[in-house]
């Protein structure tokens, strides 16, 4: 008797268990559908197994939302993170390998709106590949895009998790500067020409969160092209960037060697993959910004106490 009790507890826990499995099947075999940043409504007959990311940013958001064991193609130039490099390649921003592509018989594929050809990925759907465009204009929606491609992946807790930790990274920076006397900044992802960023750009809103505000923001197109005497008239108190250059030395330096005022102002580099990439890494972007700005308006305080005589001691940003 107790021989067949025993194998009876096995068997109602082995049925539990085939039971669990063949829920968690259905559960996620289930269709899904979500609206991506084009506008368009991309649904699925379950989420996907087999994705294409056909640019950098896209293939970095994909292993953030859970989702890096799904990938089969990358875009040339997806470093990060260290797993992406192993991929293979399907092709860049100029243009991107349809026949590779077809080969590698994804089930989803990931586009940046800004980033690739409008014709690329309307090629893919043609073909009947089903594209999910993500374009990030606020930092709002970095959280809301790792949601959507976790629905797509059937990867939800950690689309939700890593979603949830970069809102609560920057609420934290948005409540320490919401009252931060406002810094006039120009932000510079190239030099040669030089050009900037409008306020419908993401790094807009990284200067708006610290308490910044952009010189160039009111520009329509969003990454113009502006003269050297449009930055001189902008006015503004501090200089951000580093894309056209090798480093942090370089940076600095190009802008010591400008026409002044230019020359006279703070410079402060900030590597180009923590802010210009659409990702939840450029939370690391925006503490770096805020940094910079914070320390301005420390020396502004300071500058204001010398010339009050109340201080003695000369303050000076580093460059």
């Amino acid at each position: 008797m107790a021989f067949l009790a025993v194998q009876f507890r096995l068997h109602l826990r082995l049925s539990a268990f085939i039971g669990g499995c063949v829920a968690a099947f259905v559960v996620n075999a289930q269709p899904v559908s979500v609206t991506d940043d084009a506008g368009r409504t991309v649904t699925l007959p379950r989420p996907a197994q087999r994705i294409i990311a056909i640019a950098p940013s896209v293939a970095e958001m994909a292993f953030a939302a859970g989702a890096g064991n799904r990938l089969v193609g990358v875009a040339r130039y997806s470093t990060l993170p260290p797993g992406a490099p192993a991929l293979p390649e399907v092709g860049d921003a100029v243009r991107v390998d349809l026949e590779r592509i077809v080969g590698l018989k994804p089930d989803l594929v990931l586009a940046w709106r800004s980033g690739n050809r409008t014709g690329d990925y309307e090629r893919l759907e043609k073909l009947d590949y089903p594209v999910f465009v993500t374009e990030s204009h606020r930092l709002a929606d970095i959280g809301r895009a790792l949601r959507a491609i976790g629905d797509l992946a059937g990867t939800h807790p950690e689309a939700r998790r890593a979603a949830a930790d970069f809102e609560s990274g920057i609420r934290q920076l948005r409540e320490r500067y919401a009252k931060a006397a406002r810094v006039r900044a120009f932000y510079a992802i190239w030099a040669k020409p030089y050009m900037t960023v409008s306020g419908a750009h993401i790094i807009s809103d990284v200067i708006a969160l610290c308490g910044g505000e952009n010189v160039f923001a009111d520009v329509s197109q969003l990454t113009p092209t502006v003269s050297l005497e449009a930055i001189i008239a902008a006015k503004h108190e501090v200089i951000l960037g580093g894309g056209s250059t090798g480093g942090e030395k370089e940076f600095v330096e190009q802008w010591r060697g400008a026409p002044s005022p230019l020359s006279k102002l703070p410079a402060y580099y900030v590597a180009p993959d923590v802010i210009q990439r659409q990702t939840p890494r450029i939370l690391e972007g925006a503490k770096i910004v805020c940094a910079a700005l914070e320390q301005l308006r420390t020396s502004r305080q300071d500058s204001g106490k010398r010339k009050s005589g109340t201080a003695d001691e000369f303050f000076s940003i580093p460059p």
